[in-house]
């Protein structure tokens, strides 16, 4: 019996850092070959060139696919997404997986779903089902759901939305979120190894911050981010290590900020280009609040029992723990939820988070579904009613 191929594809440290025991799994089962294609910030130098990561980490690229413009605009994007269709292609009519893996909703994953659609190739989509009204991810994260042929989904809620959109309920895997995985698996660093390892020296009160571009508005940012860092400054016995924003629209505008806010106050901040996996868990375990709109404050966040202020509406309709604080993007709101997240209150009752998220091994169990699933009629998809999920 031949082994099957899997494809698995990352544009960014941050989801390679999700995908990477995931591919570990692929990669040391005997009827399993794994094949990574890169793509997106990793080919970047203005990202720090991050394919050399997952080299360094003992995997072989199978394939690089350029697509990223040197560009922050809507427009450069969408051509991107052009670029990524263009490339995807040859590499994939190259590679011949029997299955090709993509996770989550940024636009260098609707590229390979859509060539992988075309070349008919069976998409196992991860994190599929989610809501996050304000980014133009919400759109893409759908798209690609119905483009896909297997489904592994973070919670129940999520995966009755795949069923909603029409997917057959037993292609629908509920595994929890993969990238709980790295919680149990990494060996986090000491306070003393992070602060050697970033070359800063933390305090007695410490927050990390992620602000990503909120894609659906199209208005300039830095109202919303000079809200945050004005806020920030309202707590300046605070010691601040920033993560910068990802390459969608605006992103560069947000950096920008970021970099002359810590260039003027070098004694008390830090900012990465991207932390990785380790050392941002890290980062988490060692800080007293996660301040942003990413993904992570919600998903990863909790499972450390720590506590998220989660600003404006990027993450609006994601599940979310009592860890996470909401709050609007001006500054007199973040404040008030910072000192919220601070109160001896809220943190006493941070030991009672349960994460919505699942408690971790869910690379194994997703590997098991890759590597026994029938292919043999999978790319025939039939839509199924939701109306008989009800039912049923």
């Amino acid at each position: 019996m031949s082994r099957r191929k899997i494809c698995v594809v990352t544009g960014a440290r941050s989801e390679y850092g999700l995908l990477r025991w995931l591919m570990h799994e692929i990669q040391n089962d005997p009827g399993l070959i794994l094949q990574v294609v890169a793509t997106g910030m990793h080919l970047s130098p203005e990202f720090g060139l991050t394919y050399n990561v997952i080299e360094n980490d003992g995997f072989t690229i199978s394939a690089k696919v350029e697509m990223l413009l040197s560009s922050d605009s809507p427009v450069g994007m969408a051509k991107s997404i052009g670029l990524g269709i263009l490339g995807f292609t040859d590499a994939l009519e190259r590679l011949k997986p029997d299955i090709l893996v993509v996770l989550g909703d940024r636009y260098e994953i609707l590229a390979a779903a859509q060539a992988a659609m075309a070349l008919h190739i069976p998409v196992a989509h991860i994190h599929g089902g989610e809501i996050t009204e304000g980014a133009i991810d919400d759109c893409i994260r759908h798209a690609v759901t119905k483009m896909s042929h297997i489904h592994f989904v973070a919670n129940e809620i999520y995966r009755k939305r795949v069923v909603q959109l029409g997917e057959q309920p037993q292609k629908v895997f509920n595994f929890g979120a993969i990238g709980l995985d790295n919680i149990k698996k990494l060996n986090l660093l000491g306070k003393e190894e992070f602060e050697q390892s970033i070359g800063f020296t933390m305090g007695s009160l410490n927050f990390l911050v992620t602000y990503h571009p909120v894609t659906l508005q199209l208005t300039d940012p830095q109202q919303p981010v000079s809200a945050l860092l004005e806020a920030l400054d309202s707590f300046p016995q605070a010691k601040v290590i920033f993560t910068k924003p990802n390459s969608d629209a605006v992103g560069r505008t947000i950096s920008r900020m970021i970099d002359q806010y810590v260039a003027e106050r070098p004694e008390r901040t830090a900012a990465f280009i991207s932390l990785g996996q380790l050392m941002y868990l890290s980062a988490i375990r060692h800080v007293d609040v996660v301040i942003g709109n990413s993904s992570s404050g919600l998903i990863e966040v909790p499972a450390f029992k720590k506590p998220t202020v989660n600003i404006g509406d990027r993450q609006k309709g994601r599940l979310k723990a009592s860890s996470v604080i909401d709050c609007p993007e001006n500054k007199e709101d973040i404040i008030l939820a910072i000192n919220k997240a601070l109160s001896q209150d809220f943190r006493q009752n941070l030991k009672h988070t349960i994460s919505p998220y699942g408690e971790g091994d869910t690379s194994s169990r997703i590997v098991k579904v890759l590597k026994n699933i029938d292919l043999s009629s999978i790319l025939t998809k039939r839509f199924y009613d939701y109306e008989n999920y009800e039912r049923e």
